[in-house]
């Protein structure tokens, strides 16, 4: 995924230890949340899950900028001091939108096209996205722009989103969805294929096996955590720590659907135990995961 990063200035209120604000779909942007506590173990997060309306990649544009915008809304309320978009079919539509009506810099994440041109040896690209984000202009442009003299297929893995936001990650029928998603990219004969979604990392281990030793599997989590970092020090809104503090930053995850459901798979994606409220799917989301 290459790194999208947009901002009209940062109000000058806003400033550390306020969290980083960290939103998807559902559960596929725990794999960027985790990678930015690694990078940023001293900053405090907080995560919306918009479980109640998962998967984006199945709505139309115009829905998801409004489901979009309440996320950000709902995060900015909470004190966010920059939002990480971590969905990349909300960043192909609804970035700008969200650049354009608030003030907090946001970061999202797209297709890292380029990165697998550079990559190929075969010249034989895949995609592997949501049905949205797969047929999605902006894609054809990233396509268009850096993949001249390349092949590149995109196919949509809904199923995969399935997996994730179930919790689901390994086992014999989880090999054979990964398989039959895969099937279609690998028939192409492609040596690099580009996980296009953020739920997909969390089925890395399972991709690599199905695909084989002879595809790479481009997964840029690490370059989204990298990427943010150096926005927060060219914004000044990095946590500055004294040289004696050891304790982590504080978690907040909220979802809008099922809680105690999105507690298990937040659980198990991040590896540690967190602890969630109740909420109503049909309210505001008001129920949250403390981790510290």
């Amino acid at each position: 995924m290459n790194v999208l990063y947009a901002h009209e200035g940062v109000e000058s209120t806003r400033r550390v230890p306020t969290p980083i604000g960290v939103f998807d779909s559902g559960a596929g942007g725990l794999t960027i949340l985790s990678a930015l506590r690694k990078e940023l173990p001293y900053e405090n997060f907080i995560y919306f899950g918009d479980t109640a309306h998962c998967p984006y990649g199945m709505r139309s544009a115009s829905e998801i900028v409004d489901l979009s915008m309440r996320a950000s809304r709902f995060l900015i309320e909470r004190g966010a001091k920059l939002i990480v978009v971590a969905c990349n079919t909300a960043s192909l539509v609804a970035l700008n939108r969200l650049d354009g009506n608030f003030s907090v810099p946001f970061v999202g994440v797209v297709p890292a096209v380029k990165l697998a041109v550079q990559t190929t040896q075969k010249g034989r690209v895949g995609v592997a996205a949501t049905y949205l984000a797969a047929k999605s202009i902006y894609l054809r442009r990233l396509i268009d722009e850096f993949a001249e003299g390349i092949q590149v297929y995109t196919i949509g893995c809904p199923e995969l989103v399935t997996l994730v936001e179930l919790g689901e990650l390994d086992g014999p029928a989880v090999e054979q969805a990964v398989r039959h998603a895969m099937q279609p990219l690998l028939e192409q004969d492609v040596d690099v294929i580009v996980l296009g979604c953020t739920h997909f990392p969390a089925l890395l281990p399972m991709i690599e096996y199905v695909c084989g030793h002879h595809v790479q599997i481009i997964d840029s989590t690490l370059a989204v955590a990298h990427h943010v970092h150096s926005v927060l020090n060219s914004e000044a809104l990095i946590h500055t720590i004294s040289p004696d503090q050891t304790a982590h930053g504080e978690l907040e995850i909220w979802c809008s659907g099922d809680s105690m459901a999105f507690s298990k798979v937040a659980n198990k994606l991040l590896g540690y135990p967190a602890f969630a409220h109740q909420t109503q799917p049909e309210r505001e989301p008001s129920g949250t995961i403390l981790v510290k």
